[in-house]
């Protein structure tokens, strides 16, 4: 059973961080290797699960329909959080099924602030899928020094969110969204001497945004903590079977790490 977000309707931030691109092998192996201690004070231990998307757009577009990534095996798989949708076999009497036209505007018919901090160029409102894709927030927040080519992206954008948590009122709850860019490809700038993008040049991204994470997760406790998601969006290959990068059927991409947490 995933977490109540029934319960937390109205009393609690609401957390979504996509971790993009992140294997799920990748982060199983770097949180057993001790490298990512806050992840592991958080969750405990990531749970292996199916991408709806092998890309940023379908699988986003998914995550904000309430259809995140689904465990392995036969279903149907009650879902924590989703919306209304007729004739839907993924939920139960646990669920939180909210009505509207995706989790932000759900959301913000119950008052809360929907705030969106980009990575990765599928959220820049300044092109038209950009635009598209975050439309219901709010407000959108996307600056380079966010993005894949920054080694600083994950303390830049978790400074910023914090920032902006900090002037929310008290009572104002909030639902925040953040797509992490460190993990996409290319990260071999965070392992010195990588030549080539690797499961170890993307676990390095991991560890640098893992030691980031705090500045995220004290805001979001400031506030009363929060409910919500982490997991990736899709993973990558680095060279299986022949296949370089996403979008590609592969166990690789479509094998992801999830975890519902509950931050206090």
């Amino acid at each position: 059973m995933g977490l109540n977000f029934r319960a937390g309707l109205g009393q609690s931030d609401v957390l979504i961080l996509t971790l993009d691109a992140l294997r799920y092998d990748v982060a199983a192996t770097t949180l057993a290797a001790g490298r990512t201690p806050v992840l592991a004070g958080l969750i405990g231990s990531w749970e292996r699960r199916h991408s709806p998307g092998t890309f940023t757009l379908p699988a986003h577009q998914a995550f904000f329909a309430g259809f995140f990534p689904t465990p392995p095996g036969p279903g149907p798989h009650p879902r924590s959080l989703a919306l209304r949708f007729p004739g839907s076999r993924s939920v139960d009497t646990h669920t939180l099924v909210l009505p509207g036209e995706s989790l932000m505007r759900a959301y913000a018919a119950h008052a809360y602030t929907t705030l969106c901090f980009g990575g990765t160029g599928f959220f820049d409102p300044r092109t038209r899928i950009g635009a598209a894709l975050t439309r219901d927030f709010d407000e959108v927040h996307f600056e380079r020094s966010f993005g894949v080519s920054s080694r600083s992206a994950s303390a830049r954008m978790f400074r910023a969110a914090a920032t902006r948590l900090a002037d929310l009122p008290a009572q104002q709850r909030c639902f925040i969204f953040l797509n992490a860019a460190a993990t996409h490809p290319p990260t071999r700038r965070f392992l010195p001497g990588a030549r080539a993008e690797s499961p170890e040049t993307q676990a390095a991204a991991l560890a640098d945004l893992d030691a980031a994470l705090p500045l995220l997760l004290d805001a979001l406790r400031l506030r009363g903590g929060a409910l919500g998601v982490i997991c990736a969006d899709h993973g990558t290959c680095f060279g299986e079977d022949g296949y370089a990068g996403h979008r590609v059927a592969h166990p690789s991409v479509w094998e992801v790490p999830y975890a519902e947490v509950e931050i206090v």
